[in-house]
């Protein structure tokens, strides 16, 4: 019988901190009913930790939890509880590093510029813990994202006050991309007929061939795309729009997404900052190479590296980039008290959660002078920049979406084993020179080919069968249940895509589409479909690829709900086990910092208490436990109690925080769990803790309240101490009192 086992994962940032609150109170409600909750650290830190044991003393080791999930995740018997983690760039990844160096962890440091063949080995070996390590580890399925029911009808009832109206007098916002020689326009794409063991080679204009994976093991019926970036027409792309955001008045933003896309982005992204601040690189590119300078790791990682210049050659440096910021176009900021740009650090673009913000905030961008600002929003690749300018003109025609009134966007999404682009890191390169990238099958026979100039970005990516034909039965499905059209979103002019839509099409006869409303649509088309359907009130489900599943599962729940973080998103595994997320992370760094500094954990856990529903429902159904089936059913009409109560966390310090919140939560499941009937062993035994819960609800509140504004030391930021977030997160003695004696 497969184990009654949750597996909460130990992630990072804010719903590392939250959960230390929630846990204790999940474990105490479930102790005696047959569910056993087990966590696994798959945080950054623990992902160095697990891969660099070499010279750890034997106390600091731990675990590899990640791959040990990996495999869990391949059985029926898996049953993981996601929440976000960090998709580590190379800036985040070195402080990380840096904070366990300063613990006591004898971790080496990572080479920037490998010198040698153990460097080089050494940066391969961080490769693993770099971008979307997790997902693709733990993603045996694919999704299923929708917002809960009860969340949707409170967001509806009590609409968030974020939404910005768009401007009357018109705007000059607008989407760039190019418009040949990206991603996009050169790629091309096969499906297997037999399976093969491929490499990837580069071939010099003389012939001389270099292989650059010599292994790419390929199935029967995989589709297999390969795709350029010509970096030098990507680079007369960002002058055109930095003349044309000068000329129009405009910001100048750039979205990518150098976390997950850990390879191909982040050169995208360095590519404009020199292009950008490109007097002051070229004139000073001999000193900025002797101290490592990486412009890949953004204006950030430039200006911290010029300490290690004599100071007036610093000096120097600095008055040439101040002169670029007065000869460029005003670029979107970040963080307008800090002078911080679009540009200074890569990871803090993510084009999935700063493109909804755009479009909340009435095609709007901060300006240094911390005012909102119309803005040329480039997104270089054309294969899904489209979607986001037919939303920009819907609401350039329409005006700002209504959350009170506006219908639901589910996504159904492809993203099981690794699927297209979120795959491509390890057959991700740069051309060393003018030549040809391919792929060669095992009998030397030429797959795909793609000529390339030096510096080009390549990239290819695999989509395997046997996910297509789950993707397709759960689009099926999906859109008998909610009754609502389900659109796949591809695109017939693009090379994958194409291979795709023979796939759809072929499987699409084997499942009972009786009376439903199922369509093949192009992205941007499908775009607009979906915004009509919103506008009118109307649901619809966007059956997508992973990339897009990314994006729209940010960009519709910022819009109706507030936030992404109170989606509900089911993988089920395509072993029968289950995976269950918590919706997104972009602004937990965000609410560290206010945490550390005034004591208030703005962090909801909505997100969390949403998860553990469905969880619970198929340990249920996996185990027969009918204890599971009344902790679920009675958490989920606590979550509606929350909701319709307003408990959730304010973004004030000395106001109700993640802390008030869960105590809230605990409160009405203790109440539902004493006051329901199919259980009376849980029943009696609930019955004492939602009595003691409601009788000191002032006390506990106030003690919650107390340990707010002040500053909070918990260790660290990446590899924070237990014991001190215990502590801050469990601040009433009356509640732990009550909790831990159950």
């Amino acid at each position: 019988m497969p184990s009654a086992k949750i597996t909460w994962t130990q992630c990072d940032e804010a719903p590392a901190l939250a959960s230390y609150a929630l846990l204790p109170i999940i474990e105490a409600f479930a102790r005696g009913t047959g569910v056993e909750i087990e966590t696994a650290d798959i945080s950054l830190a623990g992902r160095i930790l697990a891969n660099f044991p070499d010279k750890l003393r034997a106390d600091q080791k731990i675990p590899d939890e990640l791959g040990r999930l990996g495999e869990l995740a391949r059985t029926p018997q898996a049953n993981i509880i996601k929440l976000p983690n960090i998709s580590a760039s190379i800036p985040q990844l070195q402080a990380a590093i840096a904070e366990l160096q300063a613990q006591g962890y004898d971790i080496p440091t990572y080479p920037e510029e490998p010198k040698n063949d153990a460097e080089r080995a050494l940066q391969a070996r961080f490769a693993v813990v770099l971008g979307s390590a997790v997902n693709p580890v733990l993603r045996e399925g694919n999704s299923d994202r929708r917002p809960a029911t009860s969340v949707k009808k409170f967001a509806q009832k009590h609409p968030h006050k974020m939404m910005k109206a768009w401007p009357k007098e018109g705007s000059k916002t607008r989407v760039a991309h190019m418009n040949d020689k990206d991603f996009y326009g050169s790629e091309m794409s096969v499906t297997m007929t037999a399976p093969t063991d491929a490499r990837i080679e580069f071939v010099d204009a003389s012939g001389a061939v270099k292989v650059l994976k010599d292994k790419l093991p390929l199935h029967a019926g995989e589709v297999v795309d390969a795709a350029v970036m010509n970096v030098a027409a990507l680079r007369a792309f960002y002058a055109e729009q930095m003349q044309q955001a000068k000329k129009d008045g405009v910001l100048l933003s750039i979205h990518l997404k150098c976390t997950m896309m850990k390879v191909s982005d982040p050169i995208m992204f360095g590519h404009c900052v020199s292009v950008y601040f490109k007097d002051a690189m070229e004139k000073h590119a001999a000193s900025l190479k002797q101290i490592g300078a990486n412009v890949n790791n953004g204006l950030t990682d430039v200006l911290d590296k010029l300490d290690r210049l004599p100071a007036e050659k610093k000096r120097e440096i600095e008055a040439d980039i101040a002169a670029c910021y007065q000869k460029g176009p005003a670029l979107a900021m970040v963080d307008s008290r800090k002078g911080k740009t679009n540009l200074h650090v890569p990871n803090d673009i993510i084009v999935d959660a700063s493109m909804p913000v755009v479009i909340r905030d009435g095609g709007h961008m901060w300006n240094k002078d911390d005012e909102l600002q119309d803005t040329i929003a480039m997104i270089p690749d054309r294969c899904y920049a489209g979607i986001y300018q037919a939303i920009i003109e819907d609401c350039q025609q329409r005006g700002q979406f209504d959350p009170a009134t506006m219908g639901d966007v589910s996504n159904v999404g492809l993203m099981a084993m690794k699927a297209e682009e979120y795959g491509s890191h390890d057959k991700t390169f740069v051309a060393p020179a003018k030549g040809t990238m391919r792929v060669v099958d095992a009998g030397g026979r030429t797959l795909l080919e793609q000529p390339v100039e030096t510096g080009d970005i390549f990239r290819a990516c695999q989509t395997r069968d046997e996910a297509i034909r789950d993707w397709v039965k759960l689009a099926v499905t999906r859109a008998r249940a909610s009754g609502s059209p389900a659109i796949f979103w591809l695109d017939e002019s693009r090379g994958h895509d194409a291979e795709i839509i023979k796939k759809v099409k072929a499987y699409l006869p084997g499942h009972d589409t009786t009376g439903l409303d199922i369509r093949i649509m192009k992205p941007v088309e499908a775009m607009k479909f979906a915004l009509a359907r919103v506008r009118r009130g109307q649901d619809s489900v966007a059956v997508t690829g992973n990339v897009l599943r990314d994006y729209l599962t940010d960009l519709y729940p910022i819009l109706e709900l507030g936030t992404s973080a109170r989606m509900l998103s089911i993988v089920p595994l395509l072993n029968g086990g289950g995976l269950f997320e918590t919706g997104a992370g972009g602004s937990a760094p965000k609410h560290v910092e206010q945490f550390l500094k005034e004591g208030h954990l703005r962090w909801d856990s909505l997100g969390e208490y949403c998860a553990l529903v469905p969880s619970l429902e198929f340990l249920a159904k996996q185990t027969g436990n009918a204890k599971a089936t009344v902790l679920a059913a009675t958490l989920d009409v606590a979550v509606g109690q929350y909701l319709e109560d307003a408990r959730y966390p304010s973004r004030k310090v000395n106001e109700i925080d993640n802390r008030g919140s869960t105590f809230y939560l605990a409160l009405a499941w203790a109440r539902a769990l004493a006051a329901q009937d199919e259980d009376a062993a849980l029943s009696k035994r609930l019955k004492p803790v939602a009595k003691a819960l409601s009788e000191n609800e002032k006390k506990i509140a106030a003690e919650l309240l107390a340990a707010q504004g002040q500053k909070v030391d918990i260790g660290g930021y990446y590899h924070p101490d237990g014991a001190k977030c215990t502590a801050a997160m469990r601040p009433s003695a009356t509640l732990n009192g009550i909790i831990d004696a159950l």
